[in-house]
């Protein structure tokens, strides 16, 4: 399947890196997080709330199965879909980047924002980043067709570093 996948932390910027990107090659942008609340018609939020985050991991699941079956397309997803096995193999069969930030850059970005479900259940941010990223850095690298730092660059020259690689490795 021809699609880009971007995967890393909560933070790292998959959301803007692909709107970017898609507006570069002109591939369909999609955002694995906002389809699972189109399709339940509430917040990730109340979705963990609710159904907590085994409800929404498999919400998540159901989008990403879903959305791997179309080509031509710009996917970001939640920060913990690559945990799961399953994700992983639906995945795999595009390009995936990994948007790598170190978790003092990420809790900069994130330590007053108040829509990420994962952040909000923890006392201490900088810690839950810091065990977070240890726990995942290990799968998004293993998963990756390319990683690349999502920290002192521009979107403009990250955008454009990302392009280039998909060129070199003639994806566009």
């Amino acid at each position: 399947m021809k699609n880009i996948i971007l995967v890393g932390l909560m933070g790292a910027g998959k959301t803007t890196v692909g709107r970017r990107l898609s507006q570069k090659i002109g591939w369909e942008f999609v955002d694995t997080d906002s389809l699972v609340e189109k399709n339940c018609g509430t917040s990730v939020n109340v979705i963990f709330e609710v159904e907590g985050e085994k409800g929404f991991r498999l919400r998540e699941k159901k989008v990403i199965e879903m959305v791997m079956n179309r080509d031509q397309q710009i996917i970001a997803t939640g920060g913990g879909a690559p945990t799961l096995e399953k994700n992983r193999k639906y995945l795999s069969k595009g390009f995936v980047i990994y948007l790598y930030v170190k978790p003092q850059s990420l809790w900069a970005r994130l330590q007053h924002d108040d829509s990420r479900p994962l952040l909000q259940a923890s006392t201490d941010v900088k810690e839950k980043l810091k065990v977070l990223f240890e726990e995942r850095d290990p799968i998004y690298r293993n998963l990756a067709d390319f990683v690349v730092s999502g920290e002192n660059l521009t979107l403009r020259a990250l955008t454009s570093k990302i392009v280039n690689v998909l060129k070199v490795e003639r994806y566009i």
